[in-house]
């Protein structure tokens, strides 16, 4: 045999194994696809293969094993989310208003105190000088005018006997007015060194926590120097602003103006602390343009005070409340080509592939308007393997405090107008 002839009886070789690896794949493929709709076992021949024809993907185990939750109805808070900023409704540094020595320091970092509580004390001896010297000139101008007051009455007296000219009569009641200024000035002198006397002791003008203490006993002070004694915030109540989107505005505003007391949450950034429960207090009265949202503000009693100026928090302001509504577990809901839907278990243990029309969600339920009934249980885990009319084997409900349950208020997972988000997505029947 020559060189040639070899060299294409091997090349035949290869290809028909070629062939044969190709044709055994094919018929793999065959008998692995998917079984058709209509059953697991294809049209005419029975269910779980055998030699009437393939069998359907996940028959060969038998009844795909799923795990199951119940439709319920119930009350369903809608919340919408914004990160906010906690502010004070007052915050007051706390500053001298007279010059001084810094004597005594009569409260403790971070204390709670009420307005008019005693503060600090300045040295109060100049101040004390000052009001004595500004008594004796009140005083003097007092017997001043005492004096210019007898000789009036006695010039008018003098005047009628047409005794002494009218001029003298007129320079003296003009003597007896300054006198009276003179004391009116010096009354004010007065009541000015008394003040700054009281301004010695500094206290608290408003409620609330100190904060640290930045001015140290025998440091002199100034008047309104720059550096405060101690920052005082008020925390009970607190505040707390967040934005809103555009879109989410008109059913809040429109609440709000009629009325109606909408709730607010403030969380942790996990989600996990809730540090408090208020309500709305009031709105800006225009549109950011630059980011299209609107700025609100919330007043929390802040008992616990878990709220801190300046605390970034995740807001959640509930904006109504779905009476009665349809619930069903996030996991049930899945995506495909042909839009939202669920797997339906029956009686008989076999799925129905139901399109679903979602309202809003939260991150663990959803609420359906349209497609489930009340009581109907739907596939939560093992929906990879199902298609329509498959036959399923429930291994494990979910316990009763697992079930759909309405999304209370202060739950973890804060329901949102925006259906469908968070499900896992699943496959559709071919």
């Amino acid at each position: 045999m020559t060189d040639s002839a070899a060299s294409r009886s091997g090349s035949g070789i290869r290809w028909m194994m070629i062939i044969a690896v190709v044709a055994v794949l094919a018929l793999l493929a065959w008998w692995l696809w998917p079984a058709s709709p209509a059953g697991q076992g294809g049209a005419g021949r029975p269910e779980g293969g055998g030699p009437g024809g393939r069998p359907g993907f996940g028959e060969f185990g038998g009844p795909v094993p799923v795990r199951v939750a119940t439709v319920e109805r119930g009350d369903f808070p809608v919340y919408y989310k914004a990160l906010g900023t906690v502010t004070p409704l007052k915050t007051v540094s706390v500053r001298s208003r007279v010059d001084g020595q810094l004597m005594e320091v009569k409260f403790d970092e971070g204390q709670r105190v009420e307005a008019g509580q005693l503060l600090a004390i300045v040295d109060p001896r100049p101040y004390e000088v000052a009001l004595r010297q500004a008594e004796g000139a009140l005083q003097q101008s007092r017997a001043q005018l005492r004096n210019a007051e007898v000789d009036l009455e006695r010039y008018k007296g003098l005047y009628a006997q047409d005794s002494i000219a009218k001029q003298t009569l007129d320079t003296q009641q003009a003597l007896v007015a300054e006198y009276r200024g003179t004391v009116a000035a010096n009354q004010a002198a007065v009541d000015e060194a008394r003040l700054n006397l009281q301004f010695t002791e500094i206290r608290a003008p408003i409620d609330g926590r100190l904060g640290l203490r930045q001015q140290d006993p025998g440091n002199l002070i100034t008047a309104n120097g720059e550096t405060p004694l101690v920052v005082i915030t008020q925390t009970q109540p607190m505040a707390i602003t967040f934005t809103l989107p555009q879109p989410d505005l008109p059913h809040v505003v429109s609440r709000f103006r009629q009325g109606d007391e909408l709730a607010v949450q403030a969380w942790d950034r996990s989600e996990e602390l809730l540090f408090g429960e208020g309500v709305l207090q009031s709105l800006d009265n225009q549109i950011d343009t630059a980011t299209g949202t609107l700025k609100l503000k919330a007043r929390f009693d802040n008992e616990a005070e878990m709220l801190i100026p300046n605390q970034f928090v995740n807001v959640r302001l509930r904006a109504e409340v779905l009476d009665d509504a349809l619930l069903v577990p996030s996991a049930a809901v899945q995506f495909g080509s042909r839009g939202t839907f669920a797997y339906v278990v029956d009686d008989q243990n076999k799925v129905e592939l139901r399109t679903l029309e979602l309202g809003p969600a939260e991150g663990a339920t959803t609420v359906v308007l349209s497609g489930l009934a009340e009581g109907e249980r739907v596939v939560l885990e093992g929906t990879d393997r199902l298609r329509d009319e498959a036959a399923v084997e429930v291994v494990e409900n979910i316990d009763d405090d697992q079930q759909v349950a309405p999304a209370a208020t202060g739950s973890p997972g804060a329901a949102t107008p925006n259906a469908g988000t968070g499900a896992e997505s699943g496959r559709e029947a071919q």
